[in-house]
């Protein structure tokens, strides 16, 4: 049993010892991969388990007095969707301390993972926003290295994983729900020419990090990133990479943000391209791109009207934004702007005269936030500058349910939704949405 197992079974409160087993029955599925039960009225939240199934689970977290955490060891009956882990380093078989996190899918049949995930996005619009969807999650192709059974298993797509490092040199990832680190001989989510490079045998004593990227133009890249005098994590000097969205390139900073799925970049490229209502879209309107990286849904929007769009990036990032300028140079109404979107919207509220106003509320805003959504602040201050559309991309279904309340409170309605299963074998889903007034 892993020494982190031992010390929680040390710690105990009133109502739950941590460390004890319990036999629960699996009702439902709640985000963040976890599972949900009830222990004689008690909500307690389990992983590595699927609905339908009686497990033993082990608590790790019983201070709480609304709910309990625990750790599946055992399956007592198996859910017919139950199979056997993508990944063996994550196995039931193993002890919850010594599973390898980035997989807590893996072991529940494809498509009924879509399923899972499907209902945490309706049941969170349906709480927080007060809307029905009868969404589904689609399938999205697999890699252009990917074997005929990656696709049947939801494996090979991964081109960007970190490996983190022990204070000896030894690299892997954590484990799941922690920052131990659990060496591993095998990547299977990744695309294979990124699982034959990683070092996972090599020692990088001192090291923060070892990020391994597979782009879509050019070799595999290892970035190791070194500690600074704190521990913190340096940030690695540039290395410009190309990646490929159909003939168009895009220019990146190596240790940049991109799509994690190989084919992500080109699916969410049309999913906005499709999302947009060309009888709302304006292309000489304030047009913008929010959270905007090095571009890509800028230009997106650029390939889909034309030439003559304008549009401005927004990126807090400035080696993205000069990526995004070099990116963008096509169109000639398109900019990158360095900024935080909360100041930049804040400044537009503030400075913009009555033409700029007119033109804002003319615009098509494409807002792609990080997994904490875009929150409150820049909902209320986008809305109030009030473009015709919005077409948010999100990565979290909660948040994404969450702001699109905030917008209802605005007038804006959820006009249409998708989502993509762009990470297989994990509970992340991306989504798609328009809003309009």
């Amino acid at each position: 049993m892993g020494t982190n197992t031992n010390r929680q079974a040390s710690q105990s409160t009133s109502e739950g010892e941590i460390g004890a087993e319990l036999e629960l029955d699996i009702t439902n599925v709640a985000h963040g991969g976890i599972f949900v039960a009830r222990h004689e009225g008690r909500v307690v939240f389990v992983s590595d388990t699927v609905p339908g199934e009686r497990v033993r689970a082990r608590l790790t977290d019983a201070n709480k007095k609304s709910f309990w955490r625990a750790e599946t060891v055992e399956v007592l009956t198996a859910a017919p969707e139950r199979q056997p882990h993508i990944w063996a380093a994550a196995a039931i078989d193993r002890d919850p301390a010594d599973r390898a996190g980035g997989a807590e899918f893996g072991h529940i049949e494809l498509g009924h993972q879509r399923e899972l995930k499907r209902q945490v996005l309706t049941d969170a619009l349906h709480r927080m926003a007060k809307i029905d969807s009868d969404v589904t999650v689609e399938a999205v192709p697999v890699a252009a290295d990917a074997s005929p059974g990656d696709a049947m298993d939801g494996t090979g797509w991964r081109t960007r994983v970190r490996l983190h490092v022990t204070e000896t040199g030894i690299v892997g990832p954590y484990a799941a729900r922690s920052h131990r680190v659990i060496p591993v001989d095998d990547l299977p989510l990744a695309v294979h020419a990124l699982e034959m490079a990683a070092p996972l045998d090599k020692m990088f004593a001192g090291a923060a990090s070892v990020d391994v990227i597979a782009p879509s133009v050019g070799e595999v890249q290892i970035l190791v990133a070194e500690q600074d005098e704190k521990g913190r994590r340096r940030r690695t000097a540039p290395k410009p990479i190309t990646e490929l969205v159909g003939d168009r390139e895009f220019r990146l900073d190596a240790a940049g943000f991109w799509q994690v799925h190989a084919r992500a970049a080109e699916t969410l490229f049309a999913a906005v391209q499709d999302t947009i209502d060309p009888d709302l879209f304006d292309p000489k309107a304030a047009n913008l791109d929010l959270y905007g990286g090095v571009g890509l849904l800028a230009a997106a929007v650029g390939d889909r009207f034309g030439s003559g769009v304008r549009i401005t990036s927004v990126e807090s990032d400035d080696q993205a934004t000069g990526n995004a300028t070099t990116n963008l140079a096509e169109w000639v109404g398109a900019t990158a702007q360095t900024a935080r979107v909360d100041k930049f919207l804040t400044g537009l509220t503030r400075d913009a005269d009555a033409a700029e106003r007119s033109r804002l509320q003319a615009a098509t805003v494409v807002l792609d936030p990080p997994r904490s959504g875009a929150g409150g602040e820049v909902v209320d201050t986008l809305a109030f500058l009030g473009p015709a559309q919005v077409v948010y991309v999100a990565c979290d279904p909660v948040a994404l349910a969450r702001d699109v309340a905030l917008f209802a409170g605005h007038g804006y309605t959820l006009r249409s939704l998708r989502a993509f299963d762009l990470f297989p074998n994990t509970h992340h889903v991306e989504a798609v949405a328009l809003l309009t007034r």
